[in-house]
């Protein structure tokens, strides 16, 4: 099992979100994320808790980005650390992301909607996608403007 690795400075916002969401979309049984922060807060922030519950998720709490974290990810996707020694010396992606803190809730849903289409673009880039059965999956009634094949000719009707 792979482990990503999301940072930024708190880990009360942009890092929680990407975590938690790759966490949600991911297969467990092929990658994990864990999210820290250089100065973690005491909490995450109250919107990005609103807005990750909003699709489903709960995160966890913030945790301090320790050198061991690093060094044992596979992969380190920083979102915006400022600069941290030991993460520069690693191969490692930054995203750059606009900060959560003190965004109103529809600025936060954007950001959380961003993360969420560049999770998406890495699951799909390493093959780390959840597969749920066809039977999990639900399908809505046809669109407007969909339109069914006719039924085939009725054989007894051309009988007469």
């Amino acid at each position: 099992m792979k482990t990503v690795l999301f940072a930024c400075t708190c880990n009360a916002g942009r890092s929680q979100l990407a975590a938690s969401i790759f966490n949600a979309l991911s297969s467990a049984s092929m990658a994990r994320a864990v999210s820290a922060g250089t100065h973690p807060a005491p909490s995450v922030q109250p919107e990005v808790v609103r807005a990750l519950s909003e699709i489903g998720i709960e995160g966890p709490d913030p945790q301090l980005l320790t050198p061991e974290m690093a060094y044992t990810a596979d992969k380190v996707i920083a979102l915006g650390c400022g600069d941290v020694p030991y993460l520069q010396t690693l191969p490692h992606e930054d995203w750059e992301v606009p900060d959560p803190s003190g965004q109103p809730l529809e600025r936060v849903r954007q950001i959380r909607d961003h993360i969420q289409r560049r999770i998406w673009r890495l699951i799909a880039k390493e093959g780390w996608y959840k597969l749920r059965p066809v039977s999990a999956l639900r399908f809505g009634p046809p669109r407007e403007g969909f339109r069914r094949s006719p039924p085939p000719p009725d054989s007894a009707a051309g009988a007469h």
